[in-house]
């Protein structure tokens, strides 16, 4: 069995008004981390599958790289957001397993 690494942070949640998703941006020094180390684990279209824990509430997703920004993204489901009642721009503290 392959252990977890374990990423802490805190950020917003944003909308991209183009696709209605929601999102929070892993910070750039993290993203530099878990691509520089962890690349090899990524799927296609820099999707690499996680467990994330937001207020005690625990779900596996994936991130996806983002070229324009530099850094690993996080969509947030309705069904998520509906459950911690979250909305744009509030702050977010995450935790990821990858």
């Amino acid at each position: 069995m392959i252990s977890k690494i374990k990423f802490s942070f805190s950020n917003k949640l944003w909308k991209d008004n183009l696709a209605s998703w929601y999102f929070v941006t892993v910070p750039k020094d993290m993203s530099t981390e878990i691509r520089s180390n962890l690349q090899w684990q990524e799927e296609g279209w820099g999707r690499m599958k996680v467990v994330v824990t937001l207020n005690d509430l625990e779900w596996k997703t994936s991130i996806w790289f983002d070229t324009k920004s530099d850094c690993y993204i996080l969509p947030v489901k309705a069904e998520i957001r509906k459950k911690l009642s979250l909305k744009e721009d509030d702050l977010l503290n995450v935790d990821i397993l990858v």
